[in-house]
């Protein structure tokens, strides 16, 4: 029998069910599985004692031996409820994750482990409103389940909060006020995905820790809590797919350590303008105001702080928190989803020298200012969409890093200038539905980009075009209506979806390439140094 050891002197019981199966029945438990595994002690006192035993479980209905692990009188209650009526109540950890969990004994249920610290629920089919775990919990993950109603200030109670998830459910009604009592050591507030409504509130606690905050695909309004600013170790904020109307919140530049800003389909508008301050936005990394009203000038004085420091390029460096757990030493992860063609490649962590800019879909005007030309370690770059005019600027050829370029939908002029070939990391390549005129460059990446990088442009010729250069039938260039450029799509759409992936999984981040100019041959050399490839379990 393997023996196992204590961990902060603790006796932690684990029913690890993974990923597997799970039916309950009347007086029966049938899994499609190998086995079960659970960690137990048969005498506490005894670090001797807490060993691994692994009990086979075969769709023939055997029981589990109750001398072995205590789970022998199985209810047809829930899984909680059944755990609760057989383990000791100073359980310290739980992982249920990855089941097929419909419901609790009671609804609403008050866990009674009083010392429970780390809670993995996460990606089953639960109901009814949110459990209370105990004050004390440290890590609450109980994302991608069938959860509704709102949330209790009972949960405004937990006085050791490092990370909370309740993503990817049905969760309705106002932000409470009282989030500004959660715990000052709080890392990680994950809340995307659900029905919430209102303005969010402002968090007004000693929030010192608190590192990543995402409220994205929710309905609320208003404009964003300006308390925002106070939060120093703040690197991570989403509120993409809400109705939050507002304008650039320029006053963020503050926070030093935020690198990825996510504001994409709201309602903010006007003017991006001028920094206030000599130094905004110092380790900003990605940064996603696609599809709002925006309008003016791009903003040229940002250009020239944005992404002009080099980060690490050693591959094992992620962008991601440390989880402090009871078994394991491990990260909380920003991941990466990308969709080409309809085929979706998940890619399980963001390596640090990923950088992107998305302004695409907005009323930006005017030429593209040399300023961009000062963001050379960005790799991917998107406007698309706008009222960009002038010509297609030679400097963007200093962009030395840029693997993704998409200027489509605009009314640039000119022609494509040679420089551009020099861009030998390019793997996107757009520039449809504009003014273009003369011959399309034939060197390096250029030869492997295909019609539809250029279609649009009547005053193109050369391949990958059937228009030979040179042709006395030239038709003048063409222009996109407003209604064509809204309508057709960008090329390269960065869509953001943060998700917790349950036990000790991360998060999600998705990068949407468009559905009709990428091949996957492509997408895949495009995302082909950010991350290592993985399989996501779907509801």
């Amino acid at each position: 029998m393997e023996k196992a050891s204590l961990y902060f002197g603790y006796t932690i019981v684990l029913l690890a069910l993974l990923f597997h199966t799970l039916m309950l029945q009347p007086n029966h438990v049938a899994m499609k599985t190998r086995d079960l595994r659970c960690w137990c002690s048969r005498q506490p006192s005894s670090p001797e004692s807490l060993s691994v035993v692994t009990a086979p479980l075969q769709m023939n209905q055997q029981r589990l031996n109750p001398g072995t692990c205590r789970l022998g009188k199985l209810k047809a209650t829930a899984v909680l409820g059944l755990v609760s009526s057989v383990i000791r109540e100073n359980l310290q950890y739980l992982n249920l994750s990855g089941n097929f969990l419909t419901s609790f004994v009671q609804d609403p249920i008050i866990f009674k482990w009083k010392e429970l610290a780390i809670a993995y629920l996460s990606f089953n089919k639960l109901q009814g409103s949110v459990p209370i775990p105990p004050p004390q919990i440290w890590t609450y993950f109980i994302s991608n389940n069938r959860l509704s109603g709102g949330i209790s200030p009972l949960l405004c109670n937990l006085s050791s909060i490092l990370m909370i998830d309740l993503s990817d459910n049905n969760l309705s009604g106002f932000l409470p006020q009282c989030l500004s009592n959660l715990s000052g050591t709080l890392n990680v507030i994950n809340l995307q995905s659900n029905n919430f409504i209102g303005k969010i509130p402002n968090l007004n606690g000693n929030f010192c820790a608190l590192a990543m905050i995402d409220l994205s695909y929710n309905k609320l309004h208003g404009p964003l809590p300006r308390s925002l600013r106070n939060f120093d170790a703040l690197e991570f904020l989403n509120f993409r797919n809400n109705q939050i109307r507002d304008g650039f919140p320029s006053w963020l530049g503050s926070v030093l350590s935020l690198k990825v800003l996510i504001l994409r389909s709201n309602r903010f508008h006007g003017p991006i303008g001028k920094p206030v301050e000599r130094v905004e936005f110092p380790k900003l990394q990605i940064i996603d105001l696609s599809q709002n009203i925006f309008s003016g000038s791009l903003p040229s004085v940002y250009f020239k702080h944005w992404m002009t420091t080099k980060v690490s390029e050693r591959y094992e460096f992620y962008i991601g928190l440390p989880i402090v757990n009871y078994l394991t030493t491990s990260n909380f992860d920003y991941s990466m989803s990308v969709i080409a063609k309809g085929i979706q490649m998940n890619y399980s962590k963001i390596q640090e020298h990923l950088t992107m800019i998305d302004l695409s879909s907005n009323n930006f005007s005017g030429a593209i200012p040399k300023t961009i030309g000062s963001m050379k370690y960005l790799k991917l770059l998107n406007l698309s969409s706008n009222i960009l005019t002038g010509p297609l600027p030679p400097f963007l050829a200093n962009l030395t890093d840029l693997e993704a370029l998409d200027l489509s939908q605009n009314r640039l002029s000119g022609e494509i200038p040679q420089e551009l070939t020099q861009l030998t990391s390019l793997a996107v390549f757009n520039v449809s539905y504009n003014r273009l005129t003369g011959p399309i460059p034939q060197w390096r990446q250029f030869a492997t980009f295909e019609n539809n990088s250029y279609k649009g442009n009547s005053g193109l010729c050369g391949t990958p075009l059937s228009r030979k250069c040179g042709d006395p039938k030239a038709s003048p260039p063409s222009s996109p209506t407003s209604e064509e450029g809204r309508d057709s799509g960008s090329a390269m759409e960065l869509d953001w979806k943060i998700v917790c992936m349950g036990y000790a999984s991360g998060l999600v981040i998705g990068v949407v390439l468009g559905n009709c100019l990428i091949t996957r041959r492509r997408a895949q050399r495009l995302v082909k140094n950010f991350g290592e490839r993985k399989q996501r379990r779907r509801r």
